[in-house]
């Protein structure tokens, strides 16, 4: 139990960069949508974004993994391992800046971004730092710095805050009262450029803030160690690559499977705004991946360590059902982060929350093909999940919209758990409280059905549609939620004993 404590300290450390800025990236949405001429001009931003996330996957190359991989198996110099996967992502992450920035206008001009070459350079740029960052990031985690990761997590984001406000709100307001100021950088027309402009900012603050990690150690290069760190990497560059793409295909995809370009850019606009209301989930399903990795190969060694994989998921799932009431009972407030022209979209975060809490139950389930060396069935399942969600978004995104996006996205990772958990069994079986895990999602399934029923009968019976009233009644639900959750798991220590 001390480990699982341990793991939700960390879990909680790691999540503070990630928590705030995400709550403050929330408050920039709203600058977006109102900044932005369109919600096309949103969609592109959710376009160019979801390319990255797959670019930074594959300059990784599963190299995070490796590293904590061979770091614990104690057969090799820890300073050689860490020195090795360095060099490695430093080079090839350099090749890629440099092709990508060689040949911008033509890849600019065949996504349809022509005119605009310097948003695929600077996003080049920006993904092969994050690629070659990700290594010292990770050496942090195994050093169980949690704190210093954080900070340096949270600088970069407020670096990313500070240029956003000042490209977006400070150089307008400059160029009415003082223009001379800014005129020879500052030009009014570029407007989604400067999302981009400060993004590069931002991650070479960070970059160069984690330098003195990245000189830490004694560097060494041992080419037969970088072989067998991608042998056992390169399955996880394959599920990396398919993963990520269950992730953003829908945002890659979902412009061209509409007949008329801007209108699938501008439904793509209002379908990425409402995915930032759903960003809680996500965000704790991120920090919870920081602080579980280590954990799992550090306590792979232990004779409980079974037992322990069994709480982290009971205690997870608890958490999880926690976030998804709180967001759906609060979504009349919640729902001011983004302009009233996007509120249409909002009745995919439900789902979106489901899909988020299935990836991070197949995420906790996948240690057992990590510990076994078996990470070619990661692939395996992460390549099924990503046949099922691309035959689903082009099937459903025609006919339904931002809504089957979300739907293919939910049935994939409810897929993916349960081949994991089924292959899992047979490999590393766990007795997993299915019978606890049960009750808690029954109970908050009913909690959320009453909540809905309370909204539509004082719609149809009662002619009113209070938001307020609505809040008031979900927060009495919320809080039997909590009450259930402190008696049964949660147990209140009073005058040196405890109160069951």
């Amino acid at each position: 139990m001390a480990e699982v404590k341990s793991l939700a300290k960390d879990t909680a450390i790691y999540g503070i960069s990630s928590i705030l800025g995400k709550f403050l990236n929330w408050c920039l949405v709203p600058l977006y949508t109102y900044f932005l001429a369109s919600s096309a001009d949103y969609g592109i931003v959710t376009n160019l974004y979801a390319w990255t996330a797959l670019l930074l996957v594959i300059l990784t190359y599963g190299m995070e993994t490796g590293l904590f991989r061979f770091l614990n198996k104690g057969d090799d110099n820890p300073d050689t391992v860490y020195s090795t996967a360095l060099t490695s992502v430093f080079a090839t992450s350099f090749i890629f800046a440099f092709v990508m920035s060689m040949c911008a206008e033509p890849i600019s001009a065949a996504m349809g971004y022509s005119g605009h070459s310097e948003f695929i350079s600077m996003l080049a740029i920006v993904v092969s730092m994050d690629a070659f960052g990700a290594i010292p990031f990770a050496y942090l985690r195994y050093q169980k710095k949690p704190l210093k990761f954080a900070l340096l997590k949270l600088f970069m984001i407020l670096v990313n805050i500070v240029m956003n406000l000042f490209f977006l709100l400070g150089c307008p307001a400059i160029m009415e009262s003082h223009p001379e100021w800014i005129s020879w950088f500052y030009d009014a027309d570029y407007g989604v450029g400067y999302v981009f402009v400060a993004n590069l900012i931002s991650t070479t603050c960070v970059t160069l803030a984690l330098l003195p990690t990245v000189f830490h150690v004694k560097y060494k290069f041992d080419n037969k160690l970088l072989k067998r760190m991608l042998r056992y990497s390169m399955p996880l560059l394959l599920l990396g690559i398919v993963g990520v793409m269950n992730q953003t295909i829908d945002k890659i995809l979902f412009p061209y499977l509409y007949a008329d370009p801007m209108e699938g850019a501008a439904q793509l606009g209002i379908y990425g705004a409402c995915f930032k209301v759903a960003m809680v989930m996500m965000v704790f399903t991120q920090a919870f991946r920081y602080a579980y990795e280590p954990f799992v190969f550090a306590k792979s060694r232990d004779a409980d360590s079974m037992e322990s994989y069994a709480v982290t998921m009971k205690y997870f799932l608890i958490t999880s059902f926690l976030i998804f009431l709180g967001i759906t009972f609060y979504m009349d407030l919640l729902k001011y982060i983004i302009k009233d022209t996007y509120w249409e979209g909002l009745v995919v975060v439900p789902v979106v929350l489901l899909a988020y809490i299935f990836q991070g139950v197949y995420f906790n389930l996948s240690f057992w093909y990590k510990l076994n060396d078996k990470t070619k069935y990661g692939a395996y399942m992460s390549l099924i999940g990503c046949v099922i969600n691309v035959v689903l978004i082009i099937m459903l995104v025609p006919m339904i919209g931002y809504m089957g996006a979300a739907l293919a996205s939910l049935a994939t990772y409810f897929i993916m758990m349960l081949i994991s958990y089924f292959w899992g069994q047979k490999y590393l079986p766990v007795e997993y409280d299915f019978m606890s895990i049960g009750i808690y999602f029954v109970f908050a399934a009913v909690l959320y059905g009453v909540s809905l029923l309370f909204a539509h009968c004082m719609r149809t019976y009662a002619g009113v549609d209070d938001p307020w009233i609505n809040m008031g009644f979900n927060t009495v639900l919320l809080l039997l939620y909590l009450a259930y959750l402190v008696k049964k798991d949660l147990p209140i220590y009073k005058y040196g004993s405890r109160v069951k």
